[in-house]
């Protein structure tokens, strides 16, 4: 069921995209499909709100992408892989990365992070995590964020 609904949400994305967002969302999403899968699907159990590769500029002018933004609360979710984010990344590409979370935060994004090991490992703990941090920015418990979602 999630796998034809993800599409579904892809194919809508893909309609509304143009120049560079298209090409992303044209590329393998195997991180995005993750992070929805084993967090956010379940947490919100829908797709309205967001907003896959989402574009972002900087100050300086660059272009930037979000893997998954919550638009309802400005919410950057990234689903970061080990190699691609860490073991085999340059000084520049680092100094790049610093540079995306500071516009997040520069433009009042909430920036969250969720690497590919967790949402393999500890998906539970994730979607715990989020449910928490939702609760207490919108003053609800876990089972009202389900109902407040549909």
């Amino acid at each position: 069921m999630f796998e034809s609904e993800f599409q579904k949400y892809v194919e809508s994305q893909k309609k509304n995209a143009k120049g560079r967002r298209l090409e992303l969302l044209e590329k393998d999403l195997t991180g995005e499909e993750k992070l929805f899968k084993e967090v956010l699907w379940p947490v919100f159990q829908t797709f309205d709100g967001f907003i896959m590769q989402y574009e972002m500029v900087s100050i300086t002018g660059i272009t930037m992408y979000i893997d998954a933004f919550y638009e309802p609360l400005a919410i950057a979710f990234e689903s970061e892989g080990f190699i691609a984010h860490a073991e085999n990344i340059s000084r520049d590409r680092f100094d790049f990365e610093r540079s995306r979370i500071r516009t997040m935060a520069s433009k009042g994004y909430i920036y969250y992070p969720i690497t590919w090991d967790e949402l393999s490992k500890k998906a539970e703990s994730c979607r715990s995590s989020l449910y928490a941090y939702l609760g207490k920015y919108i003053g609800i418990s876990h089972k009202d964020l389900s109902e407040e979602c549909d």
